[in-house]
């Protein structure tokens, strides 16, 4: 299993079959586990054999082997399913810190993400950093010996800056701090953030796992000693667990994800192209583009691909923004990302809309702005539409 591509992971990792021999993966929708004995239930308790479960809460047939699928996939050593991915990065960073330890994190973060870092833990005595993520002396000042996590996406949320992740990993490795990574936008095919300098590395299964819009889900992946001495005792008391059911989805969602994201990033490059020089279009954000400016990093990062996600802005601000996205035909308004169907997303009205306007500003979120994920639809169906509702506003 060691020696398995991605794709014949995707497919087989992880599978247990019962004693029916079944093809597709058995769903186990069972919060509980019966003992023979009264002596049996008490081993249990003291000591988990390698293929036993107490609690739907703990652990699940289904849920391990979506857990040690994506283990595989992502070359980690082990992984704990959450119910969302927001439980994961929540699960990752409260699991790791106490009172009185030093984070610093990358200031361009998903909304939710910024409210656990400035709202949760802080509240509960730890101190925060945050540096803009694509300078690097601002890192190297803001890590100090007593640091104790480093927090970053891969590639941010929405406007696609690439942070060069070995570096920053060196620099947090040096004071003995671990490096989590959101690596969502980068997906588990396009990225290895554990080869480059991540220790743990967080995904929103919701997105491209998934990839097909039914549940949400989570994973944080890491070594065995992160995932269970320091992770899951966290998780399993506090109940950020994925539940049977929605493990099998993602089962299910991980056999096609290598075709999916690679045919929507092939699309997204297409549209970024396409896009390029429009007028109206005040800039076009695409890591793939060889104007990007982290476009060389993210190819490194990325093996060679721009990811499934484009944005860009439009001259004449929200009203603009609003104009184009209410005469789109095809593509579709909602908040997800990493979906079969095309998804566009207005951030600071919607999942960036509580950030203060100085750091939307900040962080280049202005109300011309719009994020783009791409579907499994025709390209060329999808850059008319496109097109048509950029003519229609502007």
């Amino acid at each position: 299993m060691a020696k398995w591509g991605k794709r014949t992971a995707q497919v087989h990792g992880g599978t247990r079959r019962s004693q029916y021999g079944e093809v597709a993966e058995a769903m186990f929708l069972t919060q509980g586990f019966v003992y023979e004995t009264a002596e049996a239930a008490e081993a249990r308790f003291v000591e988990l054999g390698e293929d036993e479960f107490i609690y739907a809460r703990y652990g699940n047939p289904t849920t391990r082997m979506f857990e040690e699928r994506i283990a595989m996939i992502e070359g980690a050593e082990d992984a704990f399913a959450t119910a969302s991915g927001m439980a994961a990065v929540n699960g990752a960073l409260m699991s790791a810190v106490s009172a009185g330890d030093h984070v610093v994190a990358a200031r361009a973060l998903f909304g939710s993400c910024l409210y656990i870092l400035e709202d949760i833990l802080v509240r509960f005595g730890v101190e925060l950093t945050l540096v803009d993520g694509l300078d690097k002396d601002a890192w190297a000042k803001a890590i100090r010996p007593d640091t104790k996590v480093v927090f970053f996406e891969s590639v941010s949320n929405p406007t696609l800056e690439v942070i060069d992740l070995p570096y920053v990993a060196g620099l947090a490795h040096a004071v003995g701090a671990i490096v989590v990574v959101d690596n969502v936008f980068a997906t588990p095919i396009f990225s290895n953030a554990l080869e480059l300098g991540a220790d743990v590395v967080v995904y929103s299964t919701t997105k491209h796992v998934d990839g097909q819009g039914r549940c949400l889900g989570g994973v944080v992946l890491g070594t065995k000693d992160f995932i269970r001495g320091t992770l899951e005792p966290y998780l399993k008391h506090t109940g950020g667990a994925m539940s049977p059911f929605n493990a099998w989805v993602m089962l299910k969602g991980l056999e096609t994800l290598d075709l999916r994201v690679n045919a929507q990033a092939e699309s997204a490059l297409k549209l970024a192209q396409a896009l390029q020089g429009t007028k109206g279009l005040s800039r076009v954000i695409y890591p793939g583009l060889a104007d990007h400016a982290q476009h060389d990093l993210a190819m490194q990062q990325m093996s060679g691909a721009g990811g499934t996600v484009v944005a860009f802005e439009l001259e004449g601000g929200q009203g603009a923004a609003f104009k184009m996205l209410n005469a789109l035909e095809i593509i579709i308004i909602s908040n997800n990302l990493g979906d079969a169907k095309s998804i566009i997303t207005h951030p600071a009205t919607t999942t960036h809309q509580r950030l203060p306007q100085e750091q939307k500003d900040t962080l280049g979120i202005t109300d011309g702005l719009v994020r783009l994920s791409i579907g499994l639809e025709d390209t060329d169906d999808l850059i008319n539409d496109v097109k048509q509702a950029l003519s229609a506003a502007l």
